[in-house]
Order: structure tokens, then C-alpha cells, then sequence
């Protein structure tokens, strides 16, 4: 149960999802949101510039059937009068068409912004399925928009009989006006009607708007599973870190290893720790080169002593050198003294190994500081 429960699409999508979504070209979308505006815009511009349009188009209009015989002899003045014609037009739908424009553009920031990509644009197959396409037909999201569509036509054919019916007693006075007086009344009838039934589609968006919403971000839900996957994705698989850590130590301890043979000396617990130190000209303070405990330990040591780094058990030191100074570091100067004393034998022993004489003594106590002390219980 447990297993069929992660499975389920329970889970909102997450940020990452709804990104890789926009990427893909999927974004809510609300086509009844555009069509409102476009609609709502065209009649506030009939309503505001009617007038002055009606006047512009009229003006074309007179002056296009208006000419002279003689013009007429001119084999280019039709060309001419309807190229002046045409740009007339043009200028006097110019704010009305910009309206629309202005209209279209912006209709998407009403479920976000705009969005650009060119994956939707990608050649899929699987779009030309015609099985895949009466699926969709047939799904829940189909018999929505068939019940949107019929809501809708019923809605706006309503809201249109009401304003007919409404505007009755003006509709038949037009057959008593006169020319100019009925034009007006009609055409004040017409942006009249048509603006109540562009604001009739208000219920229309108010209810297209949060299903789409819906729909949207119901589509993207996740599986528990999925949400775990993105975490590690996100975060970084345990096991792939882990690795990566171990591979890091593995690495670290190989250059560890492999500075070993430069080292000065190598103070040992006898047994449990063993710390290369090594002292070089221009050097400010002795450096630890490598340290460690157990089977470290134990390498470290062979390490030495196949390449005849001399040795010096310590306990103390060794253990203070290995909890309070970290590789490629220099021993604090609290331990200066007592790394002296290991460092001064060392260089005996050296001068010993050519010039001969009398075997150097190791030192055997090696005093440090009360806080640098490290008890370690041993089992």
C-alpha cells in the first residue's frame, strides 16, 4: 500500500518542475482571457473613436468616387488615387488596430507573462498520434471545454436576445428617422449591444481562469517518489556524496602518503599514532606532513622506514601533534620546545650516521603543555 500511495500524484509540483515546465512551453493558459480583451477593446475603441472613424471613412469614401473626366485620361491616376486611398484607410484604422495589438500582448500577464521558448516548437510524433488526439478528446479535459463551449454559447446568445429584447422600442423607432438621426441610433444600438455582451463574458473568464489555473498545476503534481528524486537531485545523491567524500579521503591520503619520504622524522605512540614532521630551511616552524592512527599509522611507519626516516617514540607529543595540528599545517608554538627536542636528536642522529662517534641518546621525556595533553583509553 505503502508503494502504490508514493505513486499517486499527491504531491503540488515544485519550483524546479514548474520551471522545466515553462522551458517546455507550459504555462496556464487561458484563451477565453484574450478573446475578452480583444473583444472588450474593440468596443471601447467603437465606443470612444466611433465617430471620428465614421468620419475619416466617409471623407475616403467621397473623395475616392469623387474625380474629373480628365483625370480619368491619366493611365496612372487610379493607381495613384488608390495607393492615397489605401494609406487613408490604413490611418484612420490605425489606433483601432493598435488597441487590438496592445490588447493581445499584454492579455498573457494575466496568468503570468510572457513566455519564450523554442521547445514547443520541437517536431513531436507523438502530437500526430490520431489516437492520442481522440484520447484527448474523450478525457475530462475534453468534456470541460465542450462544457465551457455550450455554457458560453448559451451565455452570449442569452445576454444578445436580452439587449434585442431590451432595445425593442429604439429598434423599430429606426424606421421612423430620418437618414443621418437613424444611422447614429443604429449605430449607437450596435456598440451598445455589443459591449454588454463583451462584458457578459466576465463570467466566462472569472470561471475559465481558475479552472485553467487548476488544470495547470494539477497536471504537474508529483509522485512522493518524484518529490524524493528531485531532493536528491537537488541536494545531491547520499550515496553519490558519499563516494565522492570517500574518493576525496582516498586521494588526500595518497598525497599524504606520498609526502612521507620527505619528512624529518616520525613521532609514534609506539603503536596507535605515528606523525610526520619535517623542518626545512626557510621554513617559519616545523609542518606536519602526514598523520593518522590504527592501520595509518601502521603505513605511515612502513612507509618511513623503507625510506629510512628516522623514528621517535613520544607518546604525548604524538598524540597532541595528531589531535591539534591538521596536515600541511605548523605546530603551534606551545609545542615549539617539545618538537625541539625531537628535531635536535634528530639532526645527533644524522651527524652519527656520517661522522660516527658516540650513539645518540633519545630523549625520553618529553614534557608538553598541561592543555595539549590527549588521554586516549585504548580497548
Amino acid at each position: 500500500m505503502a508503494e502504490d500511495s508514493d505513486l499517486e500524484k499527491t504531491e503540488p509540483a515544485s519550483s524546479r518542475r514548474l520551471q522545466q515546465a515553462r522551458e517546455e512551453g507550459q504555462v496556464p493558459r487561458s484563451r477565453e482571457i484574450g478573446a475578452f480583451l480583444i473583444l472588450f477593446v474593440s468596443a471601447m475603441a467603437f465606443w470612444l473613436m466611433g465617430a471620428w472613424m465614421i468620419e475619416r471613412v466617409s471623407a475616403v469614401l467621397r473623395r475616392g468616387l469623387s474625380f474629373e473626366e480628365a483625370q480619368l485620361r491619366d493611365p496612372h491616376f487610379i493607381l495613384i488615387r488608390l495607393a492615397d486611398i489605401s494609406f487613408d484607410t490604413l490611418i484612420s484604422f490605425a489606433p483601432f488596430l493598435a488597441a487590438l495589438v496592445v490588447a493581445a500582448l499584454i492579455s498573457p500577464f494575466f496568468l503570468g507573462s510572457w513566455n519564450f521558448t523554442l521547445k514547443a516548437l520541437t517536431p513531436d510524433i507523438a502530437r500526430m498520434n490520431p489516437m492520442s488526439g481522440l484520447s484527448r478528446m474523450v478525457s475530462w479535459s475534453g468534456l470541460a471545454e465542450l462544457f465551457k463551449a455550450v455554457a458560453k454559447s448559451l451565455l452570449v446568445g442569452g445576454v444578445a436576445v436580452w439587449v434585442l429584447w431590451s432595445e425593442r422600442n429604439d429598434i423599430v423607432a429606426l424606421s421612423s428617422q430620418t437618414i443621418d438621426a437613424g444611422l447614429y441610433s443604429a449605430g449607437h444600438l450596435i456598440n451598445f449591444s455589443f459591449l454588454m455582451i463583451v462584458l457578459a463574458m466576465l463570467v466566462i473568464v472569472a470561471t475559465d481562469v481558475p479552472f485553467q489555473l487548476w488544470q495547470f498545476h494539477n497536471k504537474l503534481k508529483m509522485t512522493k517518489e518524484e518529490v524524493r528524486q528531485e531532493s536528491k537531485e537537488m541536494e545531491g545523491n547520499p550515496e553519490v556524496k558519499g563516494r565522492i567524500r570517500r574518493l576525496q579521503r582516498e586521494a588526500a591520503r595518497r598525497r599524504m602518503m606520498a609526502a612521507v619520504p620527505t619528512a624529518d622524522v616520525i613521532v609514534t605512540n609506539p603503536t596507535h599514532f605515528a606523525v610526520a614532521l619535517a623542518y626545512k630551511s626557510g621554513m617559519p616552524a616545523p609542518k606536519v606532513l602526514a598523520k593518522g592512527m590504527g592501520n595509518v599509522a601502521l603505513k605511515i611507519r612502513e612507509i618511513g622506514a623503507a625510506h629510512g626516516v628516522p623514528m621517535l617514540e613520544a607518546a604525548p607529543l604524538a598524540r597532541a601533534l595528531h589531535r591539534y595540528v591538521d596536515i600541511d599545517q605548523e605546530i603551534p608554538s606551545s609545542l615549539y620546545a617539545a618538537v625541539a627536542e625531537v628535531l635536535a636528536y634528530v639532526y645527533q642522529l644524522a651527524n652519527w650516521r656520517k661522522v660516527g662517534g658516540q650513539y645518540p641518546i633519545p630523549p625520553r621525556e618529553i614534557s608538553i603543555p598541561d592543555d595539549m595533553k590527549v588521554e586516549v583509553a585504548y580497548g
